[in-house]
């Protein structure tokens, strides 16, 4: 099995390299932006999941309104409801 210590303190020489070209003057965001942004997603989550919760309780069928028009009539219907007012349809009957 390899020496990993060997390894390890070559990548740390490679990181402390890398920490000194880093400039001191630029802004980042640093640990409070990264606490920040993972709070932010966090309660994104959250709120999905709420909503999806919500949305699953809904009933999406839909009742007809009973104070609603009528149904239409066939026209075989309405023919004959038009015989009966008019009083056509008593004589075919009789």
């Amino acid at each position: 099995m390899p020496d990993m210590s060997a390894s390890a303190s070559l990548a740390m020489t490679h990181l402390v390299s890398f920490a000194k070209e880093v400039d001191e003057d630029k802004v980042t965001p640093g640990v409070l932006g990264f606490i920040v942004f993972a709070a932010m997603a966090v309660a994104v989550w959250a709120l999905m999941k709420s909503m999806n919760r919500h949305m699953s309780r809904v009933d999406f069928t839909q009742v007809p309104d009973p104070k609603a028009e009528q149904p239409e009539q066939s026209p075989a219907d309405a023919d004959a409801a038009e015989a009966e007012s008019s009083g056509q349809g008593a004589k075919k009957q009789g």
